[in-house]
């Protein structure tokens, strides 16, 4: 075999290598935000300790993905689309590592209520939904990411203004019963604090789908609106 298509299919095998690692990743990452509102709904104080240790290795699969990033361009010096998804790549582990962040503090936060609750807890405010709404934009941004599916990238990066709608509406069901019921608002709080990071793993899915269509088409769609959104990822 000619020494530059070893080096060429040893550099695919790299690219291959990376995105997959960042598909593991991203499925550890998914799996804390349902073992965190499991915590929350069920209050099975062992998911919250699985997922406070499981961060850590959130975590590692960050800095082992950046370092692979940053290898890949000092030795194959990439180009083009190739440069682009390892740019992106970059942006979306730290999308991913913020989402753990995230599950983490729906754990903890499960915890605190759990010690310092003296009233139940609101079950209008349940704020699963939204948390399962969240994960289903994960779950598609990375399966759009795995398949280079901008077309399905456009749709999670739309589908972000449900999950807003749905912390608003939850928000204004616990300010509603905090007013009703005052000795319900530490725990109140609390869930607010955990519909705010349902909804902000959202817009963390968002950033990726984005990503997606950036490497997919070479546009930059952050802080574009829909209708430009879409004519640059589907056009």
């Amino acid at each position: 075999m000619p020494q530059t298509e070893h080096l060429s299919k040893q550099y695919d095998q790299d690219l291959d290598a990376l995105r997959s690692r960042v598909l593991e990743m991203g499925g550890l990452v998914e799996a804390q935000i349902g073992m965190a509102i499991e915590a929350y709904t069920s209050g099975n104080s062992a998911l919250v300790d699985q997922v406070i240790e499981n961060d850590r290795r959130v975590n590692g699969f960050e800095v082992g993905i950046d370092d692979d990033c940053i290898h890949i361009i000092a030795r194959r010096q990439p180009a083009a689309v190739d440069l682009r998804t390892i740019m992106a790549i970059g942006k979306i582990v730290t999308d991913l590592e913020r989402i753990g962040d995230e599950a983490e503090k729906i754990a903890r936060t499960t915890r605190q209520l759990q010690e310092t609750a003296r009233t139940p807890l609101p079950q209008l405010a349940d704020v699963r939904h939204a948390a399962d709404a969240a994960r289903s934009m994960l779950h598609r941004a990375l399966d759009a990411f795995a398949r280079r599916d901008v077309a399905e990238a456009a749709q999670v990066v739309k589908e972000d203004m449900v999950v807003d709608s749905e912390f608003r509406a939850v928000l204004r069901q616990l300010i509603t019963y905090m007013m009703e019921e005052p000795r319900t608002i530490t725990a109140a709080i609390g869930i607010i604090w955990i519909g705010k990071a349902a909804e902000r793993i959202g817009d963390h899915a968002k950033n990726i789908a984005e990503q997606v269509i950036y490497i997919v088409k070479g546009a930059d769609v952050r802080h574009t609106d829909m209708v430009n959104l879409e004519r640059q990822a589907l056009g």
